[in-house]
């Protein structure tokens, strides 16, 4: 329903701020990530917003960049994980670090959020896999652009991420695009 405030930043208290959009005030919950980049008070901000309603309460967390908003919305699914909880993963990680964790299936760095425990990482893990680690863990980790352009390029040629991946990284850091792709495809080949 409401899915971008544009306004002036009123108050910040962490983990909420209320943005005044033209004398309308919207309290929004934000993770420590986007909360820490807001500007000073007073200054004109723009936040993407997920809203919940409850049977108790209507509620709007915001974020600064969309794929914040997706790893939110896609960390409330998960049963047993609500909007504080997913606020507090991704204020104790970035959403890189988030799907690095998934891809690797690393149950040992979501424990180390507050209020997330053996049980609910592994469900994070198991249910997050494939969802926000495919889309959003290879690109994390790339030196360059040129990795990014290689990667694609292979994607494009019918490999997965995965073995995309796997195949950039014995390619060094400075390497060309087309260099890169003919190394990376000797190295499949293999």
């Amino acid at each position: 329903m409401i899915g971008k405030l544009t306004g002036t930043l009123s108050l910040k208290n962490p983990p909420d701020v209320l943005v005044d959009c033209h004398g309308v005030g919207y309290e929004v919950s934000v993770p420590m990530s986007t909360f820490y980049n807001l500007p000073a008070l007073g200054e004109p901000v723009t936040l993407l917003t997920h809203f919940v309603v409850r049977e108790d309460a209507q509620l709007l967390y915001g974020f600064a960049t969309a794929p914040e908003r997706e790893a939110f919305r896609q960390l409330i699914r998960i049963s047993g994980v609500g909007p504080r909880t997913a606020l507090s993963v991704l204020s104790g990680m970035s959403v890189g670090e988030l799907a690095q964790a998934i891809t690797a299936q690393e149950a040992g760095r979501l424990v180390k959020v507050p209020g997330i425990g053996k049980k609910t990482a592994e469900r994070l893990l198991l249910e997050l896999k494939g969802k926000l680690g495919a889309d959003l863990g290879a690109p994390v980790s790339l030196a360059s652009d040129a990795h990014a352009d290689i990667q694609q390029a292979l994607v494009a040629l019918g490999y997965s991420d995965k073995e995309a991946a796997l195949a950039l990284k014995p390619l060094p850091a400075d390497v060309g695009v087309s260099e890169g792709i003919k190394l990376a495809l000797k190295a499949l080949a293999k």
